[in-house]
């Protein structure tokens, strides 16, 4: 008996390392049903894979506090953690907005791969069919097979029209040229 109250952290530690594959499996199950097969493999990868990430960290977080480690020090991690997540969110052109425009279109799901879209910025628009979501970028191609690489962050904060079909070929108009006076 008295190992055991010796050695309660230790246990303690394996125990929550043992019970991290059974975590990862039940958010996993969650992750499914929430989704229920509404998004490509690939994306679905890239959420599991965020998943443990974050699942990793609160766990790595309540294991330093049961091994003594002050709150306070958590606290300052805490709010260095929500300042960057501020940046995230605000900066346009960091590229932690991009990793969070990912999130959010992960969440959203309303452009998928294969969809058509056209991407309005004021008197512009760019039209293409999603080929690829990244974490940092939306890869269109358009209607003359060129590849447009649309960073997220931009993706989300444009409005996002979501075409029926593929938009029709855009005529070019013929320069007719006249050498000499114009008679």
């Amino acid at each position: 008996m008295t190992f055991l109250s010796e050695q309660y952290r230790l246990i303690v530690t394996i125990v929550v390392l043992l019970l991290f594959p059974v975590i990862l499996k039940f958010s996993r199950r969650l992750l499914e049903k929430v989704t229920q097969g509404k998004i490509d493999p690939h994306r679905q990868l890239r959420a599991e894979l965020l998943l443990k990430m974050i699942t990793a960290m609160v766990l790595v977080c309540m294991l330093l506090v049961f091994w003594g480690i002050e709150l306070r020090g958590l606290l300052v991690l805490g709010s260095s953690l929500f300042a960057m997540l501020g940046v995230a969110l605000f900066a346009a052109w960091s590229l932690l907005s991009n990793l969070t425009s990912f999130l959010l279109m992960f969440i959203q799901n309303y452009c998928r791969v294969g969809n058509w879209v056209r991407i309005v910025d004021g008197a512009n628009h760019v039209e293409g069919c999603i080929i690829e979501m990244g974490l940092m970028n939306v890869v269109l191609k358009s209607v003359d097979g060129n590849r447009v690489i649309y960073p997220n962050n931009l993706f989300v904060t444009r409005p996002v029209l979501v075409l029926n079909q593929e938009p029709s070929k855009p005529k070019t108009p013929t320069i007719k040229r006249v050498l000499g006076p114009k008679k």
